[in-house]
């Protein structure tokens, strides 16, 4: 099975963290952590730094790593390098999402992509300890 690498962030602003709506594709309408693939030689935080500038015209500084992910979907098995940021400029211009909310981290209810939900998970028990 093809695996495909990924980085995503947990966006904090006080006590909440941000989602992203999926604009496209097999989970169209879900919420995710932003973030995207990695290029050829190119690192998870370079990455995530790249695709959330390309995805929302914000930049974001790096405060930890929080976790690695991995998710078997039916054609791919995904690893995602996930890390805790926070955004240096707030002007927020969506393109790869139809909206993005901030929510605290318990929030119920909520449809995730399937992978993001560990994401959510292990953010929680990181604020457990």
């Amino acid at each position: 099975m093809k695996t495909v690498k990924v980085a995503a962030a947990v966006i904090k602003d006080a006590e909440k963290i941000l989602i992203a709506q999926r604009l496209k594709g097999e989970f169209k309408g879900k919420w995710e952590f932003p973030g995207g693939k990695l290029e050829e030689n190119e690192d998870s935080v370079s990455a995530l730094k790249r695709e959330i500038k390309e995805e929302m015209e914000a930049d974001i500084k790096i405060d930890q790593y929080l976790c690695t992910i991995e998710h078997d979907y039916d054609s791919f098995h995904l690893s995602m390098d996930v890390y805790i940021c926070h955004f240096l400029n707030q002007n927020i211009k969506l393109h790869d999402h139809m909206a993005f909310r901030w929510i605290k981290p318990d929030e119920k209810n909520i449809d995730y992509v399937p992978a993001d939900i560990k994401v959510i998970n292990s953010y929680l028990k990181y604020l457990d300890n």
